[in-house]
């Protein structure tokens, strides 16, 4: 957990001023928005705090990380959310753009992990993949005869004679989602740097090369919730997804995770740090948010109860990679000293 003070104090007093002055007026139901794959851990945790019958149930918005944070950080008072959801820390430009608009003091709470999964139908021919093979299916050039040239893959087979020759088709995450981010830093990268054309490259040249993505129909970004592909997948036995654990270990009875390097995506090799495309989850908190709105708090606080993150808690039945206990605990007594 993190405290920000992208502004001055003195700035910073007059955001919390402000905030007084607008609690005349404040929501009494508290809003979120950001990552799709936080929201639906969000949403049962807005759904436990509403049953509790003292504050109406929060509302959660799905617009990706980068969306969530564009919002959160557009100012200060009812008209702005008051948590945003993250599948990625958020970025110096972003805590750039809180302080130009007169955000204060905001909260990082991570609460977990989870793995990005490449999944298929559990009715398809099942196959592995590594992260090389990933970017070669997936970016705009590739080396073909030790020089860079347009993708030519069609099938997996293409790329690998071990592989399926069946054509490549993925549905994945658009620029918008904090998954796209993580997709490229753990997998676009990686496969990159095994491969001496490209790693031999200067540096500005190599990062845009690893992050450009081919748009020739392979692949198709996804600006929705997961369950979009999901859905797809179900129905598409030649189709993999690029999404995440949850949504795996929500739908078994749909789509299973690919092994990525020889490991299958799971809740212990994620949990364990095997599964090599894993990633941390956060909220943040806007401290000024905290006497405007009711129920933030006590939002917070249900969010890191025993019940959401303990070892039977719901949001572990909901696919979420706890952390580990000692990390918890101390999370824990943070922000209750913190939320006093």
């Amino acid at each position: 957990m993190k405290l920000f003070w992208p502004v001055s104090i003195a700035v910073a007093a007059t955001v919390f001023a402000a905030g007084d002055v607008h609690a005349q007026s404040s929501r009494d139901q508290i809003r979120i928005s950001g990552s799709s794959t936080v929201y639906p851990f969000s949403t049962v945790v807005a759904e436990s705090l509403g049953k509790l019958g003292k504050f109406k149930s929060p509302v959660v918005e799905s617009v990706g990380t980068g969306g969530g944070f564009k919002l959160f950080c557009s100012g200060v008072g009812p008209a702005y959310p008051d948590i945003s959801n993250a599948s990625r820390p958020i970025t110096a430009s972003e805590r750039e753009a809180c302080a130009k608009n007169g955000v204060g003091a905001f909260t990082e709470v991570k609460f977990g992990f989870d793995g990005i999964s490449v999944g298929q139908s559990t009715k398809a021919q099942a196959f592995e993949l590594s992260r090389k093979v990933l970017f070669l299916a997936v970016a705009a050039q590739v080396p073909v005869n030790g020089k860079l040239a347009p993708n030519p893959y069609r099938t997996w087979a293409d790329i690998d004679p071990t592989l399926p020759r069946i054509e490549i088709e993925i549905y994945g995450p658009s620029p918008v989602h904090g998954t796209r981010d993580a997709f490229n830093e753990l997998v676009m990268d990686k496969g990159c740097e095994a491969l001496p054309e490209i790693k031999a490259l200067p540096k500005d040249q190599m990062k845009k090369v690893c992050n450009t993505f081919r748009e020739d129909g392979v692949w198709t970004d996804v600006s929705e919730d997961y369950s979009l592909i999901v859905n797809k997948l179900a129905n598409r036995t030649t189709t993999v997804g690029v999404f995440t654990f949850s949504y795996i270990d929500q739908n078994k009875d749909k789509v299973r995770g690919l092994k990525i390097d020889g490991v299958e995506p799971t809740f212990d090799n994620i949990a364990g740090g095997l599964y090599p495309i894993s990633r941390p989850l956060f909220f943040y908190v806007k401290n000024a948010h905290l006497g405007l709105v009711p129920g933030v708090r006590e939002f917070v606080t249900e969010f890191l109860s025993d019940k959401a993150l303990g070892e039977d808690g719901y949001l572990i039945a909901k696919g979420l990679i706890p952390l580990p206990e000692t990390q918890l605990k101390a999370l824990r007594a943070e922000m209750a000293a913190k939320l006093k």
